[in-house]
């Protein structure tokens, strides 16, 4: 395998930071094969040829089914609106490409399965982008926690909070309504927090939820009086049971005043504790009950070289990584698993929990009775 060809549909947000992820991961790991960037695609065909040409790749189309049909490309990157995810992505399996997939797999747990269904009837690779599993602080925690640096886990806390749905007066967009974006608060940002939490603790098992929306209408925009209906969760939470008998709390908002990307958790043992806080993303705080009672006390882990794969990037502690180099780390994960011939992490089977999860939240907050999670067999 001397390189795979990337085709990347979509060019918000996630589209420019898997462009950039592609077109560095070489230089910075070097193990990995090289990747050309083959295909980009976007509508109108004007805004695809500008695109491609400010992120470097060969070809533009207007049309996400050529780019799929396209024999230079092997890896189709998904990084549009939610209610189509699953048509591309079933698309581009059946047509023996690697998925790499952004968040939410589908809109519906049921599309999600089929979507598991498929990935693995065609042997295809698959990655869902959780790129916050990839921060070196995290799977620092998670070393922690598997040698007992906090003894045996009790208890996980965690909130997922932005602010992009805050103001009552923003426009309405396709991301109110269930048909094109599915959940709300949970679909955008719950997931992630689940991701984390399943990482750290590992896999839930039933729940009891609620679920509010906070600004039940929104105004059109362009000057129009008309309002619409907000059709999913602005805030979520959650008391969780993971199957290994741990407790759990959850909430999530996309309707909390300053906070922009907020992702804080705490993991409690019976010898400490571990947090964190994305928003401070190179630092991990650990407690230890160890020692003489006047010193303890949380000490700060800052990344470094000493926590895999940071030294790839800069090889001094304290210099930072950045949102877009963990989607480097993720693409990393992929390219080796591709060439390795494994699964990668998170697939679309991890990530089908993830999904149940946040699934099983939202119907707990309809029928306020605990709700068991559904596995993906």
């Amino acid at each position: 395998m001397t390189s795979l060809g990337i085709g990347l549909i979509g060019t918000g947000f996630m589209g420019k930071c898997h462009a950039l992820a592609y077109g560095s991961v070489k230089a910075v790991f070097g193990d990995v094969p090289a990747t050309r960037l083959e295909v980009l695609c976007d509508v109108p065909a004007e805004k695809a040829e500008a695109f491609a040409d400010q992120f470097g790749f060969a070809r533009a189309t207007s049309d996400w089914k050529d780019l799929i049909a396209d024999p230079k490309v092997d890896i189709v990157c998904i990084t549009t609106p939610n209610k189509v995810h699953k048509e591309m992505a079933l698309a581009a399996l059946e047509a023996g490409k690697h998925v790499h997939l952004e968040k939410p797999m589908a809109l519906s747990l049921e599309d999600a399965r089929q979507m598991l269904s498929v990935a693995e009837r065609t042997g295809a690779k698959t990655i869902v982008g959780y790129n916050y599993l990839h921060n070196p602080a995290i799977s620092h925690a998670r070393k922690l926690i598997a040698d007992g640096a906090i003894g045996r886990i009790v208890h996980f806390r965690g909130m997922v909070d932005e602010d992009y749905q805050a103001d009552p007066d923003l426009a309405w967009t396709w991301r109110a309504t269930k048909a094109d974006a599915g959940l709300g608060t949970l679909g955008d940002l719950g997931c992630h927090l689940i991701s984390l939490a399943t990482a750290l603790v590992g896999p839930v098992e039933s729940l009891v939820a609620e679920t509010r929306t906070v600004h039940e209408t929104r105004p059109m925009g362009n000057g129009s009086s008309e309002r619409r209906p907000v059709e999913n969760e602005d805030i979520a939470s959650a008391l969780l049971t993971f199957e290994n008998g741990v407790h759990g709390v959850v909430s999530t908002s996309r309707s909390a005043w300053g906070r922009k990307s907020y992702i804080g958790f705490e993991v409690h043992g019976t010898e400490g504790m571990i947090t964190f806080d994305q928003e401070r993303m190179n630092e991990l705080r650990l407690y230890q009950n160890r020692g003489e009672l006047a010193e303890q006390g949380f000490k700060t882990l800052l990344s470094g070289p000493a926590h895999p794969p940071y030294g790839q990037f800069v090889p001094a502690a304290g210099h930072q990584l950045g949102f877009n180099d963990l989607k480097v780390i993720e693409v990393h994960e992929f390219l080796k698993a591709i060439s390795e011939g494994r699964n990668a992490v998170p697939s679309f089977r991890e990530a089908l929990h993830f999904e149940a999860v946040i699934h099983a939240i939202a119907e707990a907050g309809e029928t306020g009775s605990r709700v068991r999670v559904a596995r993906a067999d």
